[in-house]
């Protein structure tokens, strides 16, 4: 029983909260703020997942992160409702009309949507570990010493802005609709609550597609350039064509090995993270990399 739920939990958590959100707001006279309380859901689900097939038992424990990460989410999550609640005034003032496929079935519109935000979102993480001044921003995500889903939603808020506006420019100005661009939003929360997850999660060859938790640990190692891997936000295609792909066999990220290996001072509270991409960095010895990731 547990092999199976532990390779079916990451599909059917996709799959079903956006079958649902799908059908909320896509029926007639219901309101899409439905897709709240389906993500609240959604969020609790995962957290019963993480403490009933943990992955690492330790990061089931709060460290003194957790109010932390509650602000992180609040703000980051209502800087989304904000560019959502604009969003229609920008699509009017920047759009093309006709280039949106505005005949396709909602589900067709909201895959096509999640291939170009993929893209864009996906490629900024990339560059954001390459431009130092990307990347000051950027590390406040990297500072983490435990992954579990809110961590998707711990982010510097200018720096989710600038994947945000690279990630939904190019749907902007081919003129999408409001349901979608909020199946859009809703969808990235959900990937964002797999991609972090503690939940033991082994969905085979779909490792190989997705973004999932067991490839998306890999990127948060604290072994400095070794890290470097798996930036893709819904799928590992860009990182397939980057050269930066690695496969969720190669290593088991445990407790200890998360974090920026440089900055072991790097602040821990909420406030202090905001403000510590504007002071100067003081580096220290990166630590050793596994002889397992040196082969």
């Amino acid at each position: 029983m547990k092999r199976w739920l532990t390779t079916l939990y990451a599909p059917v958590f996709l799959g079903g909260f956006l079958a649902l959100g799908i059908a909320v707001v896509g029926g007639a006279g219901r309101s899409p703020g439905w897709l709240v309380l389906i993500f609240l859901c959604a969020l609790l689900v995962s957290f019963l997942a993480e403490r009933a097939l943990p992955y690492e038992p330790q990061w089931n424990r709060n460290q003194g992160d957790g109010w932390r990460d509650v602000a992180h989410a609040l703000v980051n999550e209502a800087c989304n409702g904000l560019a959502l609640l604009i969003l229609p005034g920008l699509v009017a003032l920047l759009s093309f009309e006709g280039l949106w496929p505005g005949s396709w079935p909602l589900w067709g519109q909201l895959l096509l949507a999640i291939g170009i935000a993929d893209a864009g979102v996906s490629l900024t993480h990339y560059v954001s570990h390459h431009v130092p001044w990307m990347w000051r921003l950027h590390a406040v995500h990297h500072s983490v010493q435990r992954l579990y889903g809110f961590n998707g939603l711990m982010k510097h808020p200018l720096h989710q802005m600038l994947e945000a506006a690279v990630g939904f420019l190019p749907l902007i100005v081919l003129g999408i609709p409001q349901d979608v661009a909020l199946l859009l939003a809703f969808a990235i929360s959900l990937q964002l609550l797999l991609q972090h997850s503690n939940v033991d999660m082994t969905p085979g060859v779909l490792s190989q597609v997705f973004a999932w938790a067991p490839v998306h640990r890999l990127h948060h190692m604290k072994y400095g350039a070794a890290g470097n891997v798996n930036f893709g936000l819904f799928f590992n295609l860009w990182d397939r064509l980057l050269g930066t792909a690695l496969h969720a066999g190669a290593y088991s990220i445990r407790q200890g090995e998360l974090g920026i290996g440089n900055r072991a001072d790097f602040p821990q509270g909420y406030v202090e993270q905001l403000l510590e991409p504007f002071k100067p960095e003081q580096f220290s010895n990166e630590p050793q990399v596994p002889e397992a990731l040196r082969r």
